[in-house]
């Protein structure tokens, strides 16, 4: 026969069980989640977050400006025309102007080119500069894109070479400095040094590594002596490494092929890296875009949705993985805003911002959401000034 348990024996242990939790066995219940504790100090001026297609899914350009309070995005307008649908470059040169890379067959001619606009000194709104897009010089492929700080120079990977540009101050437009473009191995991403004296490049040439220059006035390239710098004790052929950011004692790059983060200190007069103990740290699978926000790193797991987070030892440049990390966040990219208070992840169906606690670099959800968006997004942040004006 089948058996039945009876139902007013159901109803006493129920009404014995809430009993018990709500007398004594409420120790071993887990504590509600804290809110993030986020800096205290706002940006000093207007953010203004923009994001254009990383993958050929859609044509999209995304405008939001940040809440300093909430880091809650408020959609300006974008452009009325807008060509690439995929791009691995995204910059603002000097909170003026905004440049994309496009793809080949974008520019002029079919030739390949970047995209350039201004950016409303009030609003952060970008509309699109004359003349552009811009064709680049014997260009490829152009990708990563970089610009020293408080300069008017735009750096731009492009297959085997990297192509520099100084951009008019009044009209944005770029032009090829002298001996631009300038040799290097296969890059993909750049990062300028805070110093305004190297850039630095992900070595996609085996085993992979980090390439390295000097920065002249004028904004010329050499090569740093002992560059490429490679990741010791690597266990693939080639790490590919792939994005790349520069805190200004340290160098990261993300390592897709081995599942880590490369480390690097930076000798000060000379550009050369040198491997920071412990390096590579161990990441999820397929790391590729990483973000930097104050003394925390954060890196964009795309095969296996998630998110690492690390906290820098500012002495050592060792990474330590964050309270909570990894996170479970299905983000292809990412970025922090300047202040380092918010971290916004573009997910295949939006972006969502997250606050960064700033004593551990745990993550809590915030309040930036965009949806509705076919396709993750490069993300970049632009600051101006309070007063609406340079």
């Amino acid at each position: 026969m089948e058996s039945r348990l009876n139902p007013w024996l159901l109803i006493l242990v129920g009404a014995a069980l809430i009993a018990m939790t709500s007398c004594g066995s409420s120790k071993s219940s887990p504590p509600p989640p804290k809110p993030c504790q986020v800096s205290a100090t706002p940006p000093s001026g207007l953010e203004v977050l923009y994001g254009v297609a990383y993958s050929a899914l859609l044509n999209y350009f995304e405008v939001a400006s940040i809440d300093p309070t909430t880091g809650a995005l408020n959609v300006l307008p974008g452009p009325d025309t807008f060509v690439p649908f995929s791009t691995d470059g995204l910059v603002a040169v000097h909170a003026q102007f905004l440049y994309i890379s496009g793809p080949v067959g974008t520019g002029p001619g079919g030739a390949a080119a970047i995209f350039g606009f201004a950016l409303d000194q009030t609003t952060g709104a970008p509309t699109s500069l004359p003349g552009s897009p811009f064709p680049l010089p014997q260009g490829d492929f152009p990708r990563g894109m970089a610009t020293l700080p408080n300069s008017y120079l735009l750096y731009v990977a492009d297959a085997n070479r990297i192509d520099v540009f100084a951009v008019d101050g009044k009209t944005g437009v770029p032009t090829p400095i002298p001996g631009s473009p300038f040799t290097s191995g296969t890059n993909t991403q750049l990062a300028a040094d805070p110093s305004g004296k190297f850039l630095y490049a992900s070595d996609d040439d085996p085993p992979g590594g980090v390439l390295a220059f000097t920065v002249s006035p004028n904004g010329a390239l050499t090569s740093v002596p002992g560059s490429p710098f490679t990741v010791p004790g690597q266990t693939v052929a080639n790490s590919l490494p792939y994005t790349i950011v520069d805190t200004g004692k340290f160098v990261y790059t993300a390592l897709t092929a081995s599942n880590s983060i490369a480390a690097f200190s930076i000798d000060s007069k000379t550009g050369a890296l040198a491997p920071v103990p412990g390096s590579p740290f161990a990441a999820g699978t397929q790391p590729g875009v990483l973000a930097l926000a104050n003394n925390f790193l954060y890196a964009a797991n795309e095969k296996d949705g998630s998110i690492s987070g690390y906290s820098i030892d500012t002495d050592t440049g060792a990474l330590t993985q964050v309270p909570g990390s990894p996170f479970t966040l299905n983000g292809v990219t990412l970025t922090a805003d300047l202040s380092g208070r918010y971290l916004y992840v573009s997910e295949l169906a939006g972006d969502q911002g997250y606050n960064i606690d700033a004593n551990t670099g745990a993550l809590c959800v915030g309040a930036g959401m965009l949806q509705g968006i076919d396709g993750p997004l490069w993300l970049t942040v632009a600051e101006f000034p309070s007063s609406g004006g340079q």
